[in-house]
């Protein structure tokens, strides 16, 4: 099926298409590539599915500038015709070998000055060798090769790595490719047979599903070769205040005085430090559920972090490469007023966990700059990773930023969302000892390598912990461990561009180099006057 495309009026040459699967990966460029051409078709993201096995080739044809009809080079028996330019011919390579293509797209680069970028898309039923075949003739013939494979577990090219957004506005595209939609409920959840308050839910779920949290506008050519700047949504669309109910905010009060009562002996003490703030900024209080805007709005102050709403759960894929951006998807309803001191919703990232989980548990640490670090690191690792280390990444962040705790003081404290928005296993985790009527949870330091591969249960208190020494050791093993995730590239996050640069090749890394350069000049600087002060 052929994607759909949404052209926009900030930016003509952007376009995005919609996303309803959660997965679509890619390869990366051939060693002559003096461009990039993740900056020129990057908007293109196709519709994928779980079954279909569909490939995107991007390619660049060296021409003098010129339209396109003369660009365009004639693939065929391998050779390139000289003289001769037309694209029913160019085609013409996929033809013979009875290759059908979907969708096809062009150009003018804006890496290779005189140069055209041209992207096609093949049929799920497409011969995979000869697809293959068709790569390896562009390889040697274009001037890059940028190939999309859109299902990890159903690949036509064995050469593929997964997709991952490079720019922050790519969530809007894959934010709404839910597994399930927040207005599902099992049958053995306690607000099942309650009419009202699937409704509820439903209403939450549809307010995530058309929520678009970036807008992209086209900036002076003469700032960064007036390429596009995704920016957050300056039009109004803020993220939907919430009236609750009065029996919501009931629940939340049950929750409230449940939770805070432990706080000041079982948190962390980063957490004890920030939650009076939350209180002071975001109208955390017992009888008032705070807004997703107004704590993402604080977040956004202290380190960059903000909140997403989300209609359902999340593929960990894009879950994680959401913290990347230091994005986290949140929800927006609270659990059945019946049972305020459970909820039966899955917890694993965090995305049909109830109001009081994703505020109570995860927003407070958001603000600390350490434990943002370590979460963005998490979502940095994920990117392009293959589905065994998304695998071992989910279960990293399960066992901390859900279910960890660390050292301080002598003592063990919470720093786990799933802890701290659960009374009853907050005790247990940092203070149970092993009695005749309850054994004490297992606990171990925590190692990467170990922990990425331990069981763990989701519908009962854990049997197992990993204690860290701080948020900064646990951030520094974690860096090392990512260090040995098999990709033939590294990744780090742009803070002023908010994009994802990929450091695969020497002018990427040149450009880092002077970067750095330039802070250590800031830094020095720095300590030259304050010993001067001295």
């Amino acid at each position: 099926m052929a994607p759909t495309f949404l052209p926009t009026e900030a930016d003509e040459d952007d376009l995005t298409s919609i996303n309803e699967a959660p997965t679509l990966t890619t390869l990366t460029t051939t060693e002559e590539d003096e461009g990039d051409l993740r900056y020129t078709m990057e908007s293109y993201v196709a519709e994928v599915s779980n079954t279909d096995a569909r490939t995107s080739i991007i390619f660049t044809l060296h021409e003098k500038a010129g339209a396109l009809a003369e660009t365009l080079k004639v693939f065929k028996d391998f050779y390139i015709q000289e003289n001769v330019g037309d694209l029913a011919e160019i085609l013409k390579v996929f033809k013979d070998r009875d290759v059908n293509l979907t969708h096809i797209e062009s150009r003018p680069s804006k890496t290779h000055e005189g140069h055209y970028e041209i992207l096609v898309e093949c049929a799920s039923d497409a011969d995979a060798h000869k697809i293959e075949e068709i790569i390896q003739l562009f390889k040697r013939r274009a001037s890059t090769v940028f190939v999309h494979d859109h299902n990890t577990r159903a690949k036509q090219n064995k050469e593929s790595i997964p997709w991952y957004p490079q720019k922050i506005a790519d969530i809007d595209q894959f934010a709404n490719r839910i597994l399930s939609y927040g207005a599902e409920l099992d049958c053995d959840h306690p607000g099942f047979t309650d009419e009202v308050y699937r409704a509820r839910r439903k209403q939450f779920a549809d307010i995530a599903f058309n929520f678009r949290q970036w807008w992209c506008v086209r900036v002076h050519p003469q700032f960064r070769g007036g390429a596009s700047v995704y920016m957050p949504n300056c039009s109004g669309d803020k993220i939907p205040r919430i009236e609750y109910t009065p029996q919501e905010i009931a629940t939340w009060a049950t929750v409230w005085d449940a939770l805070t009562g432990l706080y000041p002996k079982y948190a962390c003490k980063e957490f004890n430090h920030i939650f009076p703030l939350m209180q002071q900024n975001c109208g955390y209080s017992r009888d008032n559920i705070p807004q997703l805007q107004d704590v993402s709005d604080f977040l956004k102050d202290c380190t960059g972090f903000c909140l997403r709403p989300v209609a359902g759960l999340l593929s960990s894929r894009d879950f994680l490469a959401g913290l990347a951006f230091r994005v986290f998807h949140s929800t927006q309803y609270i659990r059945h007023h019946s049972e305020p001191k459970y909820t039966p919703e899955p917890m694993i990232f965090d995305l049909c966990s109830d109001i009081c989980h994703e505020l109570l548990g995860h927003a407070p640490l958001f603000a600390d700059s350490e434990f943002a670090q370590f979460s963005q690191e998490i979502g940095l690792a994920s990117l392009g990773a293959d589905d065994a280390t998304i695998e071992k990444l989910a279960t990293l962040y399960w066992f901390t930023i859900e279910f960890g705790i660390c050292l301080q003081n002598g003592e063990k404290k919470a720093y786990g969302a799933g802890l701290l928005s659960s009374f009853g296993e907050l005790e247990y985790a940092v203070s149970i000892k092993s009695s005749p009527d309850q054994k004490a949870p297992e606990i171990e330091s925590f190692e990467p390598a170990v922990t990425s591969v331990q069981k763990y249960p989701i519908t009962e208190y854990q049997p197992k912990y990993f204690l860290a020494d701080s948020f900064e050791s646990a951030k520094n093993k974690l860096k090392s461990w990512a260090a040995t995730i098999s990709r033939p590239f590294h990744v780090r996050y742009n803070p002023y561009t908010q994009r994802i640069e990929t450091l695969d090749k020497v002018t990427s890394l040149q450009k880092l180099a002077a970067e750095i350069n330039s802070e250590i000049t800031t830094l020095q600087d720095a300590l030259g006057k304050i010993k001067t002060v001295a």
